[in-house]
């Protein structure tokens, strides 16, 4: 079963697709830094590269961003 993580922000639209995209997914864990402060942190010790929202992972993996995740939706059926 895939487990799906995602890092977001408030009034971000992308965010907001990627929890529509992913809304038929049994495991999706939103986790938004606008709320918690230490998400952030957390976030850039999975991806210090991250500069946009959504950061999305799968299984503990990088997908990346809403434009990926709709990619590897597409891929992977």
């Amino acid at each position: 079963m895939n487990k799906w993580l995602i890092f977001s922000k408030d009034n971000c639209p992308y965010c907001d697709k990627a929890k529509f995209a992913l809304q038929n997914e049994s495991e999706v864990e939103v986790k938004n830094i606008s709320a918690v402060a230490s998400f952030k942190q957390e976030l850039l010790e999975m991806n210090p590269n991250a500069r946009t929202m959504p950061q999305i992972f799968l299984n503990g993996e990088l997908i990346g961003g809403y434009d990926n995740l709709i990619a590897w939706q597409k891929e992977n059926g």
